[in-house]
């Protein structure tokens, strides 16, 4: 029996989505590849709200992550860390030889604007990193406040960002904050499979990265970029063909709903599910400016096994996600991404509700 997705991603992908991963092959380097990549590389500007270069990588959202802290910084990057995903951002620096540091938030806790002054007021960092919403806790950091810090007082700092489990789900607005690296990939809010990751790039971090000498080869930043800018939106390793057929038809659905739409129709989920948690439950990121809108993760005030009610989901057709990490058990997740409606978050309450007697 397939089971609904109500997990931080992969998210169930619409029939006709899947089906046109099916479309026949083209040459790579064909006349019809570059269309295909320039038409995607278009429609994804408009829902990063941006004018930079748009970069797409067979890989996942990670790859890109790892790209854009190796290739981008040239003194030392300060990470900071509000759970699993931001960790593994340091993790990256670290085995790749980059000079790091991390701030970790206690868990539940943004990462704020203070912090980020803090740190940047010792002239020490070249390179910050942030993520955006982080599916662990279920946070969702106030990205836009940090750009402003960056523009008025450390302007010459590089704003990397991780959107992975938040682009086409909540407004990012790419230019305006100020963001100079953004990823993402296909498999969260964007309702595709996995295994394709996205970034858009600023000119600057292009400059700056041409000033770093071993950026490594697949990631290599500068070389995507000049592949995208130079040679007709080409790409210096193969692509796949089969995402961006899907991820070009999954675009024309997403501008069609409107990406002001989508973003309201993800909160009108994401409320739905945050007034069953109060009720029944408790939320765990306790400030409610910083709730994801994407995920919301839940206090298990319960003490319920999260294992068997999964078991007895999977019984009717659903699935959603235990805590992550050291949360296992502790908290459970619940998300409310890409192309589901507010009808079928009911649906799976009504089911939980049911299973526990609520």
């Amino acid at each position: 029996m397939h089971k609904k997705l109500f997990i931080p991603g992969p998210v169930d992908v619409r029939e006709d989505v899947l089906l046109k991963m099916a479309t026949p092959q083209i040459g790579h380097r064909s006349k019809a590849a570059s269309a295909l990549q320039k038409g995607i590389s278009d429609k994804l500007k408009k829902v990063f709200q941006t004018e930079n270069t748009i970069i797409l990588s067979t890989s996942s959202g990670s790859g890109l992550m790892e790209a854009a802290i190796r290739s981008c910084t040239r003194k030392r990057a300060a990470v900071f860390s509000v759970g699993a995903f931001g960790d593994r951002w340091y993790k990256m620096a670290k085995s790749n030889g980059v000079p790091a540091d991390k701030f970790s938030s206690v868990p539940g806790q943004p990462t704020t604007v203070a912090m980020v002054d803090e740190a940047l007021a010792t002239g020490k960092y070249d390179v910050i990193t942030v993520t955006h919403n982080e599916t662990s806790a279920g946070i969702m950091n106030p990205v836009a406040e940090i750009g402003e810090l960056l523009k008025s007082k450390y302007p010459e700092v590089l704003f990397l960002v991780d959107t992975v489990s938040s682009m086409g789900g909540t407004d990012i607005k790419v230019d305006a904050w100020g963001i100079d690296v953004c990823i993402t990939s296909t498999q969260k809010c964007l309702g595709l499979p996995a295994g394709m990751a996205i970034c858009s790039v600023t000119e600057r971090s292009i400059e700056a990265a041409r000033q770093v000498e071993n950026r490594g080869l697949y990631f290599d930043l500068v070389e995507l970029y000049e592949y995208v800018k130079n040679k007709n939106d080409q790409y210096p390793s193969t692509p796949s063909l089969s995402h961006m057929f899907a991820l070009d038809y999954q675009l024309d659905r997403i501008l069609a709903e409107g990406i002001e739409n989508r973003f309201a129709r993800h909160i009108e989920m994401a409320n739905y599910v945050r007034d069953w948690a109060r009720k029944y439950f408790a939320i765990f990121v306790e400030d409610e400016k910083y709730l994801s809108n994407t995920l919301t993760t839940i206090k298990n005030t319960r003490g319920i096994s999260v294992s068997d009610l999964n078991k007895q989901l999977a019984e009717r057709g659903y699935e959603i996600s235990n805590g992550y990490g050291d949360l296992k058990d502790v908290t459970f997740r619940i998300s409310h991404m890409a192309d589901y409606t507010l009808d079928e978050v009911k649906e799976l309450i009504r089911n939980i509700n049911e299973i526990l007697g609520l």
